[in-house]
């Protein structure tokens, strides 16, 4: 049961990484046909995620396939139920892709305007959809005991999911936005600055909202109230999501983006430690939830994950960190004329 737990806190630690990673990305191309007011702006916006994005979403592919390695169960079932909502996700993520290397491509306004338009839907919509499938999980999927959803889509974009899918978008939002402020100059500087103040009040009253109806929609705050030490984790997403604000009013984007970075785990983890021992709990019988135990591999498979995961995964953090030092300067004009520019 050790390593089982060990293995779930891993598994929500890097949807946490993906979400804090990816998260400006999304959040930097939803906010593409609001501040982007230029060719010369949006250029330098898709710079801003340039260096970055296809290493960030490597960290979805790790927590897909420690899903499927460490939970084939819950693997099968996810990809299964939410098959849907999954494959919506990832044509959004590959045409988001496309737009980096195809926008510049031809000299042309229309086509320019087309992948600029992919890449607002690439982005925004993956938020939103990530939004509500981890939403649906918090409240409880209709699976019967064959690991089959009695539901569709349709039935996934209820009123607390579209919360889920709100709460998802206002924290990238603000992530993105802060991201953008700290690497730019000039007017776009001051939009993104701007953008930022402004959309924390969004997400603050997103994440209001989330905790109040969780308590009615689902059984997320059970394992707190059996352990209130439990609640530190909500103190914590309390306390970054001020210094948020504080340090943007200081104009010290870099630190914003880490306090942003540290409310996304946190309330990443809220989910998380709600949901335990939980991973897909079902709303027709308890008795059929997939749990961090019904649904794990074998205890060598978990012990031979882990030791790999113990030595592969602080390299990658380190080179991570590294890639984000590299490139964590602003972004200048001049800047565009290079050839690996975007």
């Amino acid at each position: 049961m050790v390593l089982q737990t060990i293995w779930f806190l891993l598994w929500g630690l890097l949807w946490a990484i993906y979400f804090v990673t990816d998260g400006f990305d999304l959040g930097i191309g939803a906010l593409l046909p609001f501040l982007g007011k230029t060719d010369e702006d949006r250029r330098i916006m898709y710079n801003a995620m340039g260096p970055l994005w296809d290493g960030n979403e490597v960290w979805l592919i790790t927590a897909g396939g420690v899903t499927f390695a460490a939970f084939p169960k819950l693997y099968a079932v996810m990809f299964s139920s939410l098959y849907s909502a999954l494959m919506l996700i990832l044509f959004c993520l590959i045409v988001r892709g496309v737009s980096f290397e195809f926008r510049n491509k031809v000299e042309s306004t229309a086509w320019k305007k087309v992948w600029d338009t992919c890449m607002f839907l690439g982005s925004a919509l993956p938020a939103i959809l990530l939004g509500v499938a981890f939403a649906n999980i918090f409240r409880g999927l209709p699976i019967d005991q064959n690991g089959i959803l009695h539901g569709n889509l349709f039935s996934l974009l209820n009123p607390y999911g579209w919360l889920g899918g709100a709460l998802f978008l206002a924290l990238f939002l603000v992530h993105g936005a802060t991201w953008l402020a700290m690497r730019t100059e000039g007017d776009l500087h001051e939009r993104a600055s701007a953008a930022a103040n402004k959309l924390w009040y969004y997400m603050v009253a997103a994440v209001l909202v989330f905790l109040i109806v969780s308590a009615f929609a689902t059984h997320l705050y059970d394992n707190y109230l059996r352990h209130f030490v439990l609640f530190i984790v909500l103190i914590i997403a309390v306390i970054t999501i001020i210094a948020t604000k504080v340090s943007l009013v200081a104009g010290n984007f870099g630190r914003a983006w880490i306090w942003s970075g540290i409310t996304i785990i946190s309330a990443t983890f809220f989910g998380v430690i709600g949901l335990f021992p939980n991973m897909f709990p079902s709303t027709i019988n308890p008795a059929y939830s997939l749990t961090a135990f019904n649904a794990s591999s074998s205890t060598l498979t978990l012990k031979i994950m882990l030791i790999v995961a113990l030595i592969f995964v602080p390299i990658v953090l380190a080179y991570q960190a590294w890639a984000y030092l590299m490139f964590r300067g602003k972004i200048s004009e001049e800047e565009l004329g290079y050839d690996e520019g975007y």
